[in-house]
């Protein structure tokens, strides 16, 4: 219980930074502004490698082409992050990274459905 409780609170607190990050950008101007923007795109870059290392941990638990598969996802959504980030634009990097976290949402869920049909690890 105290396990599941410290997660969850280190999952709302790493959402401060990107809170503060879009308070930021409506507060300030010039180059705290800029500074705030490139604070959040670099910041969702962590986050998607994190949530992706993340992935690639849980493939160990998995058996067969389903292991190849998540290490696979985990690995390909780290360098498109970084490929986003690599842009250089500020709009086009956070469009992107947004489509990361999309895209990572829909491999978890395909997961859990597959999970919850067939049994994790059954290849």
């Amino acid at each position: 219980m105290r396990d599941q409780l410290v997660t969850e609170r280190l999952g709302y607190a790493g959402l401060i930074p990107f809170y503060g990050a879009v308070l930021g950008f409506a507060v300030f101007t010039d180059y705290p502004q800029s500074l705030s923007v490139q604070a959040f795109i670099v910041y969702s870059l962590a986050i998607l490698c994190f949530l992706s290392g993340a992935l690639w941990g849980q493939a160990g638990h998995a058996a067969g082409k389903e292991q190849i598969l998540r290490r696979i996802v985990s690995n390909g959504i780290v360098l498109y992050a970084v490929a986003a980030v690599l842009t250089a634009q500020a709009m086009v990097a956070a469009v992107l990274l947004m489509l990361g976290f999309v895209c990572f949402g829909m491999s978890i869920g395909s997961v859990i459905w597959r999970c919850g049909m067939v049994g994790c690890g059954s290849g």
